[in-house]
C-alpha cells in the first residue's frame, strides 16, 4: 500500500514562491508517474504537473513557466516548486503516484494566495 503525505501548503501573497513536498512510504522509482493535481474553491480537481519515471515533465497551461516538478529518489520525495503565485492558484493540492491501472493519493495541502 502506497502512502503519500503532502506538506508545505500555507498562506502566501501574490508573487511569492512556495514549495510543496510529497513524501512516499514506497520507493518512488517504482512509480510510472508522480503527479500533482489541485482543487480550487467550487472547482473540479485539475491536473497541474507530472514527472515520469524517465524524468520527463509536463505541466498544465495555467502553470507552465511558473511551477516546476522534481523528485529526490534518495528521500523518496517529490516536489512542486511554485513561483509567481497568483490568486487563482489558491487550491488544495494533491500529490499522486501512478502505476498502470491504479493511483494513490495524498490527503492534500491547502495553498492560499492572497492579494
Amino acid at each position: 500500500q502506497v502512502q503519500l503525505v503532502e506538506s508545505g501548503g500555507r498562506l502566501v501573497q501574490v508573487g511569492q514562491s512556495l514549495r510543496l513536498d510529497c513524501a512516499s512510504n514506497k520507493v518512488i522509482d517504482s512509480f510510472d508517474q508522480m503527479v500533482w493535481y489541485r482543487q480550487g474553491p467550487e472547482k473540479q480537481r485539475e491536473f497541474v504537473a507530472v514527472i515520469f519515471l524517465t524524468g520527463r515533465t509536463n505541466y498544465s497551461d495555467s502553470v507552465q513557466g511558473r511551477f516546476t516538478v522534481s523528485r529526490n529518489a534518495l528521500n523518496n520525495e517529490f516536489y512542486l516548486s511554485m513561483d509567481n503565485l497568483k490568486v487563482e492558484d489558491t487550491a488544495v493540492y494533491y500529490c499522486g503516484a501512478r502505476y498502470p491501472g491504479i493511483d494513490y493519493w495524498g490527503q492534500g495541502t491547502q495553498v492560499t494566495v492572497s492579494s
